[in-house]
């Protein structure tokens, strides 16, 4: 951490320079988090930026809405600060086309994170995701009384019945950046099945991570890694949709191999209210 750039002041730069990217080892977070066991999940971490730009060859701005699509599985994260001065690195970069923007994209982002990145760039008028709350029940309303900001897996409870495809949400999710302390804000939705999952401990849940530092990525897989061994669950997949920040939202998913058929469902999961 000592070597990020994050907490410190910088200039923007206004043409291209791929250097700005910064990479995180997932591996730093998940020593500690999976004990030196693999993986539980297999996933995506879905970005979008909404503030890309960039010139044509006759000094024409073109903007767009870019769509980044990381696997759960590559060897670092981007530190989202980086991506922000990297992609306004592009602002007085003249480029021959959409297809070049797209490509070079492509090659540094994949060359940074250690992994394939699947880069989309929409028009402004033709960015495809709507507005529109998550699928299954919130638990927000639920009274609980909360005596903890710290997550602890053992605020989880759950009964003995079975129970399948069950889906709950919460946009109670505020955890912290690990660097500058600034909040992260989230909303954060789950579908299980197996043991019955009390709401209301999933709310206090939720709501433990208020005073929690870690990057969006880790929280998710530490919420899945807490629910899968606490409830001993057969299926599980959660996903956070984090607001923006500096032009930027992250949005994690996390599930059992055993749906990863809905893995391209991620992809197609609207916005919340928020975003």
């Amino acid at each position: 951490m000592a070597s990020i750039k994050l907490g410190e002041t910088a200039s923007y730069v206004s043409n291209y320079d791929p250097s700005l990217l910064e990479p995180i080892a997932r591996s730093q977070s998940r020593i500690l988090l999976l004990e030196g066991k693999g993986a539980p999940f297999i996933g995506l971490d879905i970005w979008t930026a909404y503030e890309v730009s960039w010139l044509l060859p006759g000094g024409k701005p073109q903007v767009a809405i870019a769509e980044f699509v990381f696997l759960a599985d590559s060897d670092a994260i981007i530190e989202s600060k980086s991506l922000k001065y990297y992609l306004n690195s592009l602002n007085q970069t003249r480029f021959e086309s959409v297809a070049a923007v797209k490509a070079q994209l492509q090659a540094d982002l994949t060359a940074a994170s250690g992994a394939d990145v699947q880069v989309t760039l929409y028009p402004v008028d033709a960015y495809p995701k709507a507005l529109a709350p998550p699928r299954g029940s919130c638990v927000d309303d639920l009274q609980c009384k909360i005596d903890s900001y710290r997550p602890d897996s053992n605020m989880l409870v759950f009964n003995s019945t079975q129970v399948e495809g069950v889906c709950l949400y919460s946009h109670l999710l505020k955890s912290n950046c690990p660097v500058t302390g600034q909040p992260d804000w989230a909303t954060v939705w789950i579908q299980y099945s197996g043991r019955e999952l009390l709401p209301e401990s999933y709310l206090r849940y939720v709501i433990s991570f208020r005073e929690h530092q870690d990057f969006h990525e880790n929280c998710v897989e530490k919420i899945f890694c807490d629910l899968l061994a606490q409830g001993e669950l057969d299926a599980l997949a959660v996903y956070a949709r984090y607001t923006r920040r500096g032009g930027l939202d992250i949005n994690p998913y996390r599930a059992t191999p055993n749906l990863g058929k809905d893995l391209p469902a991620a992809l197609n999961m609207c916005r919340i209210a928020r975003q």
